[in-house]
């Protein structure tokens, strides 16, 4: 099944925020994008700050849930413009990988995730919100270095080999 058509599915059965989105927070399922942004032969990394409700201090990219039916591309830049104010005009390209689930016992979750991988012209001025406390650009092969969220090489090689 196609990432949108859960979306919508989700869409039907799950309460909303007052602003229309999708509230996965009672879901036993969630499909989310992770977003790796790179630039020359570096990625960045975001290490989740307390106030997300899941993998509090872990390593991770731009991420966010598909709480509203749009397009992978709009909602990877969207994410891109809120979590660390990148503007869309930096971006050289965006890949958008094959989708894969896995279930996290420890949260009784089933992830639905989306990897994107987007390539900038020029090294950005990173603004963090809320989501992060720190952020650093990596290579990747320093990656297994870090406390991530699960399955972030996953997504990186699922991209990577596009």
């Amino acid at each position: 099944m196609d990432v949108l058509e859960i979306v919508k599915k989700l869409e039907k059965e799950l309460p909303k925020f007052p602003d229309g989105r999708i509230n996965y927070s009672k879901s036993k399922i969630a499909p989310v994008i992770t977003v790796f942004v790179k630039y020359n032969d570096k990625i960045l990394l975001l290490k989740r700050s307390d106030r997300v409700s899941t993998y509090k201090g872990k390593w991770n990219t731009v991420a966010g849930y598909l709480d509203e039916v749009k397009s992978l591309e709009e909602k990877a830049l969207e994410e891109l413009r809120e979590e660390i104010g990148v503007d869309d005009r930096i971006i050289s390209s965006m890949k958008i990988g094959k989708t894969y689930e896995f279930y996290d016992e420890k949260i009784d979750r089933k992830w639905v995730v989306t990897p994107i991988l987007v390539e900038l012209k020029e090294l950005p001025k990173i603004k963090l919100n809320e989501e992060h406390t720190e952020y650093k650009w990596i290579k990747i092969d320093e990656i297994e270095n870090f406390d991530t969220v699960p399955n972030l090489m996953k997504s990186l090689k699922i991209v990577l080999e596009l």
